[in-house]
């Protein structure tokens, strides 16, 4: 009797291993990656005293700002400590002076250029 079932044991079988192969272990397409400029909505409050377009932190590039989110002093308030102990702070735009476009739109490029070796295209000038 046992092999009169063998058939469907087998068929069983081919079926989940085409059912798994098919869809894999997906998370039904929900990640998200760093593999794409920033653009959704935030908390503009975290920001302090300035008012700037919306955008997502957690990505790996800060839009508004010209720069990767984790060197972004402008949205990450404990990063201000170390540029300010460097030097490298301009106080009239409440940012360090490294990343200061509107002194110095030559260090942009510097920014511009690690930007477009991870997307492939030159980013915007920061309108901020």
């Amino acid at each position: 009797m046992a092999l009169r079932f063998r058939p469907l044991v087998l068929l069983g079988s081919a079926l989940c291993a085409a059912t798994l192969s098919l869809t894999g272990c997906s998370d039904s397409g929900t990640a998200t990656t760093d593999t794409a400029p920033a653009s959704a909505d935030h908390d503009h409050d975290e920001h302090g005293d300035h008012d700037h377009a919306a955008h997502q932190h957690g990505e790996w590039w800060c839009g508004p700002h010209g720069v990767p989110e984790e060197e972004c002093a402008q949205c990450d308030k404990s990063l201000v400590a170390d540029f300010k102990a460097k030097g490298d702070w301009c106080e009239e735009h409440n940012r360090p002076d490294s990343q200061c476009f509107i002194h110095h739109p030559e260090n942009f490029e510097k920014y511009a250029a690690l930007y477009e070796a991870k997307f492939g295209e030159r980013p915007e000038m920061p309108t901020e």
